[in-house]
């Protein structure tokens, strides 16, 4: 077998740290735990439905992802385990067989690794909010402790050794929805050569090389199923400044192999038609550019003061030769887009340099493709970890964002963030026909609409806890990482499924509990 010296390119290898932290709110006791007391009634029927065996396909979201991680206390609370409990309480099982991860910190996907090329470096896990001001910091391992990494040469206990016939939850980290439909994401002899394989599929597969995510749930003979796969089509692409070299946009239609329509429709039909009375849910998909992963960054974070004024004098300098070039006559530039590429930095907030593929190309003069940000374009949390700091270290010349335009992976121009919103509104419309076409056996869950009155509103109050649409402790739903949920986060997203399946089938299943589930943790030394 060989030995995994980097994980597919789907997963967002990118640095967190120094990353711009949200301004959190004034910090308060989080409301009592009320876990032992009053227990929740737990009564409900199935109605049309039958919940006796529950299995679940989707990605991080549904694996329970927290912290930019998967460990184990955040799979024991994913949204697939939660929804499990509450059809408990209406003829479902309580057993849900998860391929435990054994971690306590887990791999952090969003963080590169150095142990991958020097051992001497520790596995970093969990991000958790630390320092002050506080920033999503990742936890590291004692130097030699692999429980974590995703490598079964020098980690054999990664490999699931549970009863791989028995498992519910089918969810992997870090997915594109036509992996699931591929042998290629389970084969361990690609690792490390193709961005197809998938190391947290590998882990599980029942055949590894041979079966599919897709085929797996097939055959565990379930009763009923939610799948949530697609998000990642969208989301790693946009994690990645929508560089399609790093994560491609999944095409909406083409049909298959390629087009979302096709892969969708592909994987719902091989579930339903494994058993003719199977029944499930499915989700939509959210608006990822409300999450706290795109919105921590501002786009005018080069902020100088009147003590600054040397450096602005040195810095535009720099510039004048660039500025003066974009009025050469034989470029035809307009008045609107010299404007638009004109490099000038002033006392306050500026707008971060950063390479613009859509305008004018003159490179092949020496003229660069760059200009300021504006507050039309949007920076993942990965921008925070490189704006201001220096290419060369001691170089102040070479100031990321400043003296060195940010590279594309970094920032969202608007023509990528209306190509992925657009992207995001077709597969909801495919989700939607898809679901149409078999009118008495599934549900949708609108995640989309549910998540986007929480924003629009920023809070809402239900069993007596305040949700808010972020990060902060004690009311954000939002975990460490700005993109997956909290355990309260992923209640709340539970109960939206329920709400679903409950005016579908007509049930009456229990939603969850908000005030049983916890929040992020408050900020660490």
């Amino acid at each position: 077998m060989k030995t995994i010296k980097y994980l597919a390119l789907a997963f967002i290898l990118t640095a967190f740290l120094g990353a711009c932290e949200q301004e959190l709110i004034e910090l308060t006791p989080d409301e009592e735990n009320r876990t032992n007391v009053d227990p929740d009634p737990c009564n409900g029927t199935a109605g049309s439905a039958s919940f006796t065996k529950f299995v679940a396909i989707g990605n991080s979201f549904v694996a329970g992802i927290q912290g930019g991680a998967l460990f184990t206390t955040a799979q024991d609370n994913s949204l697939a385990a939660i929804i499990n409990k509450q059809l408990a309480c209406a003829g479902g099982s309580e057993t849900f067989n998860q391929p435990n991860i054994n971690a306590t910190l887990g791999w952090n996907l969003f963080v590169t690794q150095p142990i991958l090329t020097d051992p001497t470096k520790p596995v970093l896990g969990k991000l958790l909010l630390q320092g002050a001001p506080p920033r999503p910091t990742p936890q590291a391992y004692a130097v030699g402790n692999l429980e974590a990494l995703p490598n079964p040469t020098l980690n054999p206990g990664f490999i699931y050794s549970g009863n791989k016939a028995a498992l519910n939850n089918f969810a992997v980290p870090a997915v594109f929805l036509g992996q699931a439909l591929i042998p290629q994401t389970g084969n361990w002899a690609l690792a490390g050569v193709d961005p197809r394989f998938n190391p947290f599929y590998g882990r599980f597969a029942s055949n590894p090389g041979t079966s599919t995510i897709i085929g797996d749930a097939a055959t565990a003979a379930g009763s009923f199923f939610m799948f949530w796969l697609g998000l990642d089509d969208f989301f790693l692409h946009a994690a990645f400044g929508g560089d399609p070299t790093l994560a491609p946009l999944t095409p909406a239609t083409g049909g298959l192999p390629n087009g979302f329509d096709g892969q969708y429709a592909a994987a719902i039909g091989a579930l339903l038609a494994s058993n003719p009375d199977l029944k499930g849910v499915v989700g939509n998909f959210p608006d990822i550019f409300k999450m706290p992963h795109f919105t921590s960054v501002p786009w005018n974070a080069i902020a100088f003061t009147a003590a600054d004024q040397a450096t602005i004098d040195a810095t535009n300098a720099a510039y004048a030769t660039y500025n003066a070039a974009l009025n050469n006559p034989g470029f035809a530039l307009s008045a609107e887009e010299i404007a638009k590429r004109t490099i000038n930095f002033k006392v306050g907030g500026n707008g971060i340099i950063i390479t613009d593929e859509t305008l004018t190309n003159l490179t092949g003069f020496g003229v660069p493709s760059i200009r300021h940000a504006t507050s039309a374009d949007i920076f993942p949390l990965s921008a925070g970890s490189i704006v201001g700091t220096q290419q060369t270290p001691g170089n102040p010349a070479t100031t990321w964002g400043v003296g060195v335009p940010l590279p594309d992976r970094y920032a969202l121009i608007p023509s990528e963030i209306q190509a992925i919103n657009d992207a995001r509104t077709a597969y909801n419309q495919v989700v939607q026909n898809v679901a149409g076409a078999y009118p008495t056996r599934l549900a949708v869950a609108d995640v989309n609409g549910a998540l986007g009155t929480l924003v629009t509103n920023q809070f809402a109050i239900l069993n007596g806890v305040t949700l808010t649409p972020n990060i902060n402790p004690p009311t954000g739903i939002y975990s460490e990482d700005g993109a997956h949920f909290n355990t309260r986060g992923y209640a709340f997203i539970a109960k939206v499924f329920i709400e679903a399946i409950n005016q579908k089938f007509q049930s009456t299943v229990p939603v969850p509990n908000m005030s049983r589930y916890s929040a992020t943790a408050l900020p660490i030394p």
